[in-house]
C-alpha cells in the first residue's frame, strides 16, 4: 500500500462568472502533469467549468460576498474534484433521463455525470 500523502490544490474563487476559468486552468495543469490524454483534459475542463458555473449561479446565486471552493486531489491513479458553494439549494437529480428543455439550459449536471468517471 502506498502511504504517500495526497497532493491537493485548493482554490477559492468569487461567485462571479468568468472566475470559473481559473479553476478550469488549474484542473488542466494538474491533469496534464498526471499524464491525462488531451481528450480527457478537455472533458475535465468542461466538467469543471459546468460545476463551478453551477455553484456560482445556483448555489451562491451570484453573491460576490461568498466564495466557491474548488479542491483537486491527486491520488496515485485518479484525480478527484470537489466543488463547494455556500448556498442552501438542494442538489439536483442528475439521472440520465431528463426533461427536454427548449431554452438549452439545465445540461450542466447531466454533462458532468456523463463526462466523468
Amino acid at each position: 500500500m502506498n502511504n504517500r500523502p495526497k497532493k491537493k490544490v485548493e482554490i477559492y474563487i468569487p461567485s462571479e462568472l468568468g472566475y470559473e476559468k481559473v479553476a478550469i486552468s488549474a484542473a488542466a495543469v494538474v491533469a496534464q502533469k498526471m499524464g491525462f490524454s488531451p481528450d480527457r483534459i478537455e472533458d475535465l475542463k468542461t466538467a469543471v467549468g459546468e460545476a463551478v458555473t453551477n455553484a456560482i449561479e445556483h448555489g451562491n446565486q451570484f453573491n460576490v460576498e461568498v466564495k466557491v471552493l474548488v479542491v483537486l486531489t491527486v491520488e496515485e491513479r485518479s484525480l478527484a474534484l470537489h466543488v463547494v458553494d455556500e448556498g442552501r439549494q438542494p442538489i439536483p437529480d442528475i439521472s440520465l433521463e431528463r426533461e427536454i428543455r427548449h431554452d438549452n439550459r439545465g445540461w450542466g449536471m447531466f454533462l458532468i455525470k456523463n463526462l466523468m468517471d
